[in-house]
């Protein structure tokens, strides 16, 4: 049932995509003042965006009946997934159901956007001539003019602000206790604030991956591949002094890839020895 859920969240986002790629038509907003003004849409009547939002409604309506229905007989406990934090819902309850639907779809189109974010913060110096840096920056053209180090901000604001107005709902639900005060909910939000970083591991291991793929394989000269080794160069550009190649080997995307688990695994599983740290981690959490 977790894997169903991914690959429903996958579908739910590719209908967000399509409605919002849609307003980005080149023939959609055009005058016959320009050469693509005079060509003519098959569709006379245009793109319908209103039924790609009720095709993800549905979609997400429709799941939530079918957790609700078969959950409980797959003995299947959806859990909302907050890296620091799992949030699990009674598949017995429609009502909870529904929210853990909803709540599974908003978790998975921030991190897509945060993905987004990441790759305009890294590739700022790539001009639009490249088409899936054009297409990243189309995504979050309202922040793509603003300055990095306010982009690097908004992960944690966004993740704090969330979770300060998500709480009270699953609190009043008894999803959550009850916060024993509003300095342990401050808290709290800026745990996830923090946390809502390690969501850029999987973009981060999957092109550092692709790129060492791509190292040792010629698959030609495609702008997807561009895309690929340029942004992982990018990644690897502060640690590029470090004399980490031997030969024609690079060890230095390996040693990138297992740093980024050491961190994240460090911060959401911290190891038993030094018990004084372990000790010390949980007892300042929050939760």
């Amino acid at each position: 049932m977790a894997l169903i859920d991914f690959i429903l969240n996958l579908v739910a986002l590719l209908l967000w995509w399509n409605w919002l790629s849609i307003r980005y038509d080149p023939l959609a907003k055009t005058s016959a003042a320009t050469l693509i003004g005079t060509l003519r849409k098959t569709d006379k009547s245009g793109p319908k965006r209103w039924r790609l939002l009720l095709a993800l409604l549905a979609l997400l309506v429709f799941r939530a009946i079918v957790y609700w229905e078969f959950g409980a007989s797959f003995r299947w406990t959806p859990i909302l997934q907050l890296e620091v934090i799992n949030i699990p819902f009674r598949s017995d309850y429609l009502t909870r159901m529904m929210l853990f639907s909803l709540l599974s779809f908003l978790l998975a189109l921030g991190i897509f956007y945060l993905w987004m974010l990441l790759l305009s913060i890294v590739n700022a110096n790539v001009p639009d001539t490249d088409p899936l840096q054009r297409l990243v920056r189309v995504q979050i053209k309202w922040l793509e003019a603003w300055p990095n180090a306010l982009k690097l901000l908004l992960p944690f604001f966004i993740g704090a602000l969330c979770w300060l107005a998500l709480h009270p709902l699953l609190s009043h639900m008894a999803i959550l206790q009850k916060s024993k005060s509003p300095l342990q909910l401050i808290q709290q939000a800026a745990v996830i604030g923090g946390a809502a970083y390690l969501g850029w591991k999987y973009l981060i291991v999957g092109i550092l991956l692709l790129h060492l793929l791509s190292s040792y394989i010629y698959f030609g000269n495609h702008p997807f591949w561009n895309f690929i080794n340029v942004t992982a160069r990018n990644f690897l550009a502060p640690f590029r002094r470090i004399p980490l190649r031997v030969g024609r080997v690079d060890f230095l995307p390996v040693i990138a890839i297992a740093l980024v688990f050491f961190v994240c695994e460090f911060f959401t599983n911290p190891p038993e020895n030094p018990s004084w740290y372990r000790l010390w981690y949980y007892r300042m959490l929050p939760f």
